[in-house]
């Protein structure tokens, strides 16, 4: 299958097979738009997957992670250069999660399963869990996207409320504000809290989520330890300066981290426009799957090239929660044919044209929400 389509509730989330789809509303919607697309890769003959241009970005994005991580303990610059270098690696850093293991965990890397499952190791490199990641986002989020109580992504820390049927406190009128103070934390909290915190919840959302690999806990707890010591105990160790400018500089480069990943991800569902469908009492969405994705999801910047670049094709979210086994570097190409397909069928193709506009879109909302 292409995508985790057609009622995917009833055939990847045990736990969470009391939401379904409307499987009649719509339901030519995704057949067409999947042939629409098939038929440009097929009649180009080219592969859904990385192409020489992916690998070339990956190739780079790489050399720059590692690249500023060994300048970082040569001990060969000045503290200023240090620092510098801190907030370059963590930039890289996002840009690993975002371009190459979040193709690579979604099968869309590569065509062959192994290379995925190499290749999404950099995952667990830069601190976080594949396996974990799989559950939440690909099978949680991408199955109940925006449904409150669900979707865990529209429900991150109390403090925060992102979506309209969560309990709103008095604070919530000044998130606006205080949410980009949080959003750099994002990376932190992912390192030495997330994961664990998933890991052993009963539930995700509604999906059950007690049963384990038993190794995948092994797994865990020994990426875990790779990443302490890549980023604590050899900086820490090695580089010749005070430990409260390793620390500043270990802080720095989670800040960076940190926002750039919590800014991509949420311009893509958080934003004016899209849709925080609650299921009737039969526990129904009155959408097919396909449709729903494009209630609730949102692109920016499409016709930027850098944003294009950076970003792995996660500002190009729709055409991601409908393809997820495309590799992005396809999904300018394949864009115009989703809009067109969305218009034909009546559906609404959300769509913020810059960066700068969906960062203000998303204020709006988080203003909205605090005040609701």
């Amino acid at each position: 299958m292409e995508s985790s389509i057609a009622a995917p509730a009833q055939s990847t989330a045990t736990g969470a097979s009391k939401i379904r789809f409307n499987k009649t509303r719509l339901a030519d919607f995704y057949p067409e738009v999947k042939r629409r697309v098939d038929e440009y890769f097929e009649s180009r003959q080219i592969s859904k997957h990385a192409n020489g241009a992916m690998v070339a970005k990956t190739l780079f994005i790489l050399t720059m992670f590692v690249g500023t991580y060994v300048l970082i303990i040569s001990n060969l610059f000045a503290p200023w250069v240090v620092l510098l270098l801190a907030i370059v690696n963590g930039f890289f850093t996002a840009l690993i999660g975002l371009n190459i293991a979040h193709d690579a965990i979604h099968g869309s890397f590569s065509s062959n399963h192994y290379v995925n499952r190499a290749v999404a190791l950099w995952f667990n490199i830069i601190g976080a869990n594949d396996y974990m990641w799989k559950i939440t986002h690909n099978i949680v989020h991408h199955t109940y996207t925006n449904i409150p109580h669900h979707d865990e992504d529209i429900e991150l820390v109390p403090i925060l409320r992102l979506n309209p049927e969560q309990e709103r406190w008095n604070i919530h009128k000044y998130q606006h504000i205080y949410a980009f103070l949080l959003y750099p934390l994002t990376s932190l909290s992912w390192v030495f809290l997330k994961d664990y915190r998933k890991y052993f919840q009963t539930k995700i959302g509604n999906y059950d989520n007690t049963r384990h690999p038993k190794w995948e806990l092994f797994r865990l707890i020994g990426f875990k330890l790779v990443y302490y010591t890549l980023f604590i105990v050899i900086p820490f160790t090695v580089i010749n300066l005070p430990w409260y400018y390793i620390l500043m500089g270990f802080l720095i480069m989670h800040i960076v981290e940190g926002i750039t990943l919590a800014l991509v991800f949420q311009l893509a569902h958080t934003v004016e426009g899209t849709d925080f469908p609650s299921p009737d009492e039969n526990g129904e969405i009155d959408n097919s799957w396909a449709a729903h994705q494009m209630y609730t999801t949102a692109d920016f910047a499409r016709k930027n090239p850098v944003a294009n670049f950076l970003f792995g094709g996660l500002n190009f979210q729709i055409e991601h929660h409908l393809f997820p086994k495309v590799c992005h570097i396809h999904y300018s190409k394949i864009s115009p044919i989703v809009e067109q397909t969305a218009k034909d069928f009546n559906l609404p193709y959300i769509e913020n044209e810059t960066f700068i506009g969906a960062i203000k879109s998303h204020v709006r909302i988080l203003k909205a929400f605090g005040r609701a």
